[in-house]
């Protein structure tokens, strides 16, 4: 049985910032998360606990951007999700040097 028409998008660009942004956007998001945690906490436990949670975290943002209603939308909130985490990264790796 197809899909009905209707709840179907036939453009081209919001399918493809949809795709771009799970995939590309999620992955950037789920890294930039993890090396923050990392330059805050024990840098080798969290890059091995990445490996896992980091995959999970991945599909979950991969999810909450087809489930999305605008696919520029949930860009821009990846964008800055991840300058956020960039921003930890700067500060932990700043005042944690003795790690």
């Amino acid at each position: 049985m197809p899909a009905n028409s209707k709840y179907l998008n036939s453009s081209f660009w919001p399918r493809f910032s949809k795709i771009t942004a799970a995939i590309l956007g999620g992955y950037f998001v789920s890294v930039t998360f993890h090396l923050a945690l990392a330059s805050c906490f024990n840098r080798a436990n969290v890059l091995i606990t990445m490996a896992f949670s980091g995959f999970i975290l991945w599909v979950a943002l991969m999810i909450i951007a087809f489930l999305a209603k605008s696919g520029w939308k949930i860009w821009g909130i990846y964008i800055l999700l991840s300058l956020l985490f960039c921003l930890f990264i700067y500060l932990g790796q700043t005042y944690n040097t003795a790690q």
